[in-house]
C-alpha cells in the first residue's frame, strides 16, 4: 500500500479511537503524554542505532546521481557521494523530522491545549519508523533494491515525484556542465 494512503487510513482510524478516549481525566491525559514521549524516544533511539550501523558498515561505494531541480525546467546538479554519507544524510533528515514534529506538538498541546494529536502522533511515529528506508535497509536487513535503491525516490508536493536521475547519460551531461563551469 502507498505510504501516503496508509498514513491517511491510520490517522483516520486513530482519530476515531481518540474520540472515545476521555482526555478530560488527568490520569488518562498523563498516560497519553507518557506514551507520546516514549514513542518519540524510541524512534530517536532507533534512528541513532541505524546511524551507528551505517558508520559501522562504512560502505564507501561511490554514488553518483543528478538531483532534480524542483519547480525548474533546467537540469539538476550532479551529486557525488558515498553510500555511507548518503544514508547518514537520509537518517539526519528523519531525525530532523522527529524534532520538527516535537516542536509542532509542543505548540499544539502546550499552547493551544489540543490533546488528540498526542495520541495520533504517538501511533504515527511507529508508522513513520516502519516506512523509513534507512531503517528498512540497516535494521530490517532488506536489500537495497527496487524502492530501497539509492538514491531514494522522494514523493513531492501533491503526489508528484522528484526522482533523481541515475542513468549514465544524465550523469555524463551533468559532469560536462560542471566541467564547462570550471573552465569559465
Amino acid at each position: 500500500m502507498n505510504p501516503a494512503v496508509s498514513n491517511l487510513v491510520i490517522s483516520l482510524g486513530a482519530m476515531q479511537v481518540a474520540r472515545k478516549i476521555p482526555f478530560d481525566d488527568p490520569q488518562i491525559l498523563t498516560y497519553v503524554r507518557i506514551g507520546y514521549v516514549v514513542s518519540q524516544v524510541v524512534v530517536l533511539g532507533v534512528y541513532y542505532y541505524v546511524a551507528m550501523k551505517i558508520k559501522q558498515k562504512n560502505d564507501l561505494t561511490v554514488l553518483k546521481y543528478v538531483e532534480p531541480q524542483p519547480m525548474s525546467k533546467e537540469a539538476g546538479n550532479l551529486v557525488t557521494t558515498t553510500v555511507r554519507d548518503y544514508d547518514l544524510a537520509e537518517t539526519s533528515k528523519l531525525v530532523r523530522g522527529v524534532y520538527t514534529g516535537l516542536a509542532m506538538m509542543a505548540f499544539l498541546h502546550l499552547y493551544l491545549k489540543y490533546t488528540q494529536p498526542l495520541f495520533i502522533q504517538a501511533l504515527m511515529a511507529f508508522k513513520t519508523l516502519y516506512d523509513a528506508k534507512p531503517v528498512a535497509i540497516h535494521l530490517f536487513g532488506q536489500a537495497a533494491e527496487g524502492d530501497l535503491k539509492r538514491p531514494f525516490k522522494s514523493a513531492g508536493l501533491f503526489g508528484a515525484t522528484a526522482n533523481p536521475q541515475t542513468d549514465k547519460a544524465a550523469i555524463d551531461e551533468a559532469e560536462k556542465r560542471v566541467g564547462s563551469k570550471k573552465d569559465e
